[in-house]
């Protein structure tokens, strides 16, 4: 496996010495390549909220690292993930961003019909060859799990289990009950940076004294600590300000506590990244998701999705705009950071500058980035051999 990057200019990344990447992580094409192929196809990637797509017949089809990947609820209510392409003549079946909702699925050109699990069912006026049977041509299925909620989807099939790549995320997780949450708002953002630097971003808040005034009154800053544990994952947690319920304007949650949670847990907020795409962030309240996608080097499509409970919305007078309003303001403030970032990597001056103790997240995030150019496949840390 060759990196797309010398081993030698990621030596201080991977020795935990605290440096950035070096600049080709962030603005060539052929680092994108290599993540699409090894980072996004290649391991567990979310492909985003399963509730959409709750009718049998319901299906959606995405971009999955190199790979288009299409979602369909069968008639039995499970999900399935096939590679986008009819057995024919390989036309996509639906092109991806679109959703659907059909008793079978149709090739757009020729007419190739498939049974909502994937088998082929008809192949109108194809005068087919001899020793031809429908049982041979299937569509090629992905491998895909829900989690809470999620769906996960590993394109190449060469990942380890799903379990070890959440590992004891999913002690973290859980008491909050994702997947019994109802997304009450979506925004979607699209920003001038590569999709690493968001992540780097989102996991420090060394940044926030300078670009946050209203993160800072709802929660210190220097607060919370990093997580070190089993899985492919990055985060920790940060702590509420006294007086303050939840991460909006006022510090005031206008929903509803999670039911799921202890008092410590309603005095914090835990901000984690399931490698590579999803940033989760869980309130007392909500929970609020981040599901990124590559575009370019320079250039990421960011979902931006905001969770309730259901007794929340159920509320006559419930608005989501108390969490909404707060972390659009956020992410705005940190889209202009990481673009401002994007433009001094592509600098002929830019050095990989060190990182300091308050950016041990990044360090850890850096080092699994590193060493999966590296390897090939981003390193399970406790995973079993």
């Amino acid at each position: 496996m060759t990196s797309p990057i010398p081993a030698s200019h990621l030596d201080d990344a991977r020795s935990g010495s605290g440096r950035m990447l070096p600049a080709e992580a962030y603005t060539d094409q052929a680092v994108l390549d290599f993540e699409r192929a090894h980072f996004f196809s290649g391991g567990w990637v979310c492909a985003g909220r399963v509730d959409g797509l709750a009718q049998p017949g319901s299906r959606t089809a995405l971009q999955i690292g190199d790979d288009a990947v299409l979602i369909v609820r069968g008639d039995d209510n499970e999900l399935r993930a096939f590679f986008n392409v009819c057995r024919h003549r390989g036309s996509e079946l639906i092109p991806c961003g679109e959703t659907a909702r059909r008793a079978a699925i149709h090739c757009p050109y020729h007419g190739w019909t498939y049974s909502l699990d994937g088998q082929l069912r008809e192949t109108p006026r194809y005068d087919a060859p001899e020793g031809f049977d429908c049982a041979d041509y299937s569509l090629v299925p992905v491998r895909a799990e829900c989690w809470h909620g999620w769906l996960m989807v590993n394109a190449s099939g060469d990942a380890g289990p799903l379990s070890e790549w959440i590992g004891d995320f999913e002690q973290v997780v859980a008491p909050y009950e994702p997947e019994r949450l109802v997304t009450g708002a979506r925004h979607e953002y699209t920003m001038s940076a590569n999709w690493k630097l968001p992540v780097e971003n989102y996991h420090e808040c060394f940044h926030c004294t300078v670009i946050h005034p209203q993160l800072c009154r709802v929660s210190p800053p220097e607060s919370g600590d990093n997580y070190r544990e089993r899985g492919v994952w990055v985060g920790g947690t940060m702590d509420l300000a006294d007086g303050a319920e939840t991460m909006s304007m006022t510090g005031e949650s206008d929903g509803l506590p999670l039911r799921g949670l202890d008092e410590e847990a309603r005095r914090q907020v835990i901000y984690v990244q399931m490698f590579p795409n999803l940033l989760v962030s869980l309130h007392p309240d909500y929970v609020m998701t981040h599901r990124l996608d590559p575009v370019s080097p320079g250039t990421t499509r960011v979902e931006c999705e905001w969770l309730f409970p259901p007794e929340a919305l159920d509320l006559p007078d419930f608005d989501p705009k108390y969490a909404v309003e707060f972390w659009d303001l956020t992410n705005r403030q940190d889209w202009t950071a990481c673009e401002a970032v994007q433009r001094g990597v592509m600098s002929r001056g830019f050095r990989p500058g060190p990182l300091s103790a308050d950016e041990d997240a990044v360090q850890h995030f850096v080092h699994l980035c590193a060493q999966g150019y590296l390897d090939g496949q981003v390193p399970v840390p406790g995973a079993s051999a």
